[in-house]
């Protein structure tokens, strides 16, 4: 089975083909704002345009616009080519590409995430969670994080805090899914948030 991954809940967009357990092909930019103008182009790129049997797309939390594109994409491609089509979360993909490089047991994914606050999440080695996922503002992460080591692209936040922390400042990138185990990469392709939307439905008087 080939499988497409599609990556965009932070300011990088990615893609990867999987085959046989292997990242036959990849691309990663980091693109700031334009994911809808870039994805499309970059999963054309791939060996046959892209074209699997799966897709999985990541569902977030990050960037509310990047993994709306994301999915919409996924769901799109999934329908044409009669695919399947499942979900995963940005926070386990960081962290299996952080144990696969440098981090240790029992350590946390920090993201940035809304209004000044930080996605956080800790896990273990074999990726089961340690902490649920919160957004909290970044003294409060930094206090929640305990002394554990951290990586993401919202340690910047904590390290203008504590610059004695061991942090290491990280994008995801879709060829990481490679190391989710099936149960990770099982959701519905369908939003996460990490936190309750800003805007408020207006209440009839």
């Amino acid at each position: 089975m080939r499988i497409l991954v599609i990556e965009t809940s932070t300011t990088a967009c990615s893609v990867a083909l999987i085959e046989d357990g292997v990242v036959i092909a990849r691309a990663h930019d980091v693109v700031g704002r334009g994911h809808a103008e870039r994805l499309i182009p970059m999963i054309a790129g791939l060996p046959d345009g892209g074209r699997a049997d799966r897709i999985l797309v990541d569902c977030g939390p990050g960037s509310f616009t990047g993994v709306r594109v994301g999915i919409a994409a996924a769901r799109g491609l999934a329908l044409g080519w009669g695919a399947q089509i499942a979900g995963f979360s940005s926070l386990p993909l960081i962290a299996a590409a952080g144990f696969a490089d440098r981090l240790t047991d029992d350590s946390a994914v920090v993201m940035e995430g809304g209004h000044g606050e930080v996605f956080m999440q800790a896990f273990a080695a074999d990726l089961s969670p340690r902490s649920a996922m919160v957004s909290l503002k970044p003294e409060v992460a930094l206090a929640a994080l305990a002394g554990r080591r951290a990586v993401g692209n919202g340690v910047r936040w904590l390290a203008a805090l504590d610059d004695g922390l061991d942090l290491t400042e990280a994008l995801p990138d879709a060829a990481a899914a490679i190391l989710l185990p099936a149960e990770l990469t099982a959701l519905s392709p369908s939003p996460i948030y990490g936190r309750a939307p800003d805007a408020k439905p207006s209440v009839a008087k």
